[in-house]
C-alpha cells in the first residue's frame, strides 16, 4: 500500500537534497523552487502568516531564505508536500480534517519543547515536521485498507486499548511502522524516519527528536484537539516522565501560550 501513495514532486527532492548540503548555494536552492509555483505559493503564504510574525512581508523565496534560513525552508517544502500527498476521504469513516488538527497540536508542542531543550530555532522546525508527519501511517491504512482499519478503531474504542495495538491485531503491523516505510520512499531525513518509527516503541536508545514527538503526541491528546483515533490517554513513559514531567497540565502551563501557537500554525493544513 505505501508503494500506490504518491512521490514527491521532483522539485522537493531537489531542495531537500541541497538544503542538506552545508555547502549548498543559496541561489540554487531558490532557483529550484522558483520553478515550482505551487510551492512558491505555499511557502510565501506560511512565512507571511503569524506562525513567523516576521514583521514584514516577504516577497519572494529568496527572502524567505535569508530570514528563516535553508533548513526552515526545506522543512517547509516537505511539509508542504506531505501534506498535499493525503488523501482527504476515506471509506473508514476516518476524520481527516480531525486527524490533520491533531497532528498540527502534535507538531506544534514538539517544537515547544525543542525551543525548552534550547534547540537552535532554525533546528527546532525538525520537530515541527516530525510531529506533523507522526502519524500520517494511519492515513495510509484509512486509504488503502478501510475496513480492516475501521475494525481496528472499533477494537480500541471497545476494548479501550490504544489503535497501534488493534492495528497490530488486524495487520500485524502498525501506523508507525508503514510511516517508517512511507518516510523512506519519499526519502526523509533518517532522523525523522526514526521518529516516525519509533514514536510509541521507546525501549532502549532513541534519539532526542523521538522523545520529543512521544512526549508532544500525549499531550496534545491531553489537550483534546482534533483526533488521532486513539481513545485513550496513556500514561507518560517513565523515560519520558523522567524528561518531560508527567503532569499533562504542568507541561502545558510551563511551555505556555500552547493553544495559541497551535491556532498560529493552522495555515500548515490550509488549502
Amino acid at each position: 500500500m505505501v508503494e500506490q501513495m504518491p512521490a514527491f514532486p521532483r522539485s522537493v527532492y531537489r531542495v531537500m537534497e541541497l538544503a542538506s548540503d552545508i555547502n549548498c548555494d543559496p541561489k540554487e536552492l531558490v532557483e529550484v523552487i522558483e520553478h515550482d509555483p505551487v510551492l512558491i505559493l505555499k511557502i510565501l503564504k506560511v512565512v507571511n502568516s503569524p506562525y513567523f510574525s516576521l514583521g514584514q512581508k516577504i516577497t519572494s523565496v529568496n527572502h524567505a531564505v535569508v530570514y528563516i534560513g535553508l533548513n526552515t525552508v526545506k522543512n517547509l517544502a516537505m511539509s508542504t508536500a506531505t501534506i498535499g500527498a493525503l488523501p482527504r476521504k476515506n471509506k473508514a469513516g476516518f476524520d481527516m480534517d480531525a486527524f490533520l488538527l491533531h497532528s498540527l497540536a502534535t507538531a506544534t508542542i514538539a517544537r515547544l519543547f525543542a525551543r525548552e531543550l534550547g534547540v537552535p530555532v532554525k533546528e527546532s522546525f525538525d520537530y515541527f515536521v516530525s510531529g506533523l508527519l507522526h502519524d500520517f501511517g494511519k492515513a495510509v491504512l484509512a486509504h488503502f485498507t478501510p475496513d480492516e482499519f475501521q475494525m481496528a478503531l472499533t477494537i480500541a474504542k471497545e476494548r479501550q486499548v490504544p489503535l497501534y495495538m488493534a492495528e497490530n491485531e488486524i495487520f500485524d503491523i502498525d501506523h508507525s511502522l508503514i510511516g517508517s516505510l512511507l518516510g523512506e520512499r519519499w526519502r526523509l531525513p533518517a532522523n525523522l524516519v526514526a521518529s516516525l518509527k519509533g514514536h510509541h516503541c521507546l525501549e532502549g536508545d532513541r534519539l532526542p527528536l523521538t522523545s520529543v514527538v512521544a512526549a508532544a503526541n500525549q499531550v496534545s491528546k491531553w489537550l483534546q484537539i482534533g483526533d488521532s483515533g486513539n481513545p485513550i490517554l496513556e500514561k507518560m513513559p517513565d523515560a519520558i516522565a523522567e524528561q518531560f514531567g508527567e503532569d499533562f497540565g504542568t507541561i502545558v502551563e510551563r511551555l505556555g501560550g500552547v493553544t495559541d501557537e497551535i491556532e498560529k500554525a493552522k495555515v500548515f493544513i490550509q488549502g
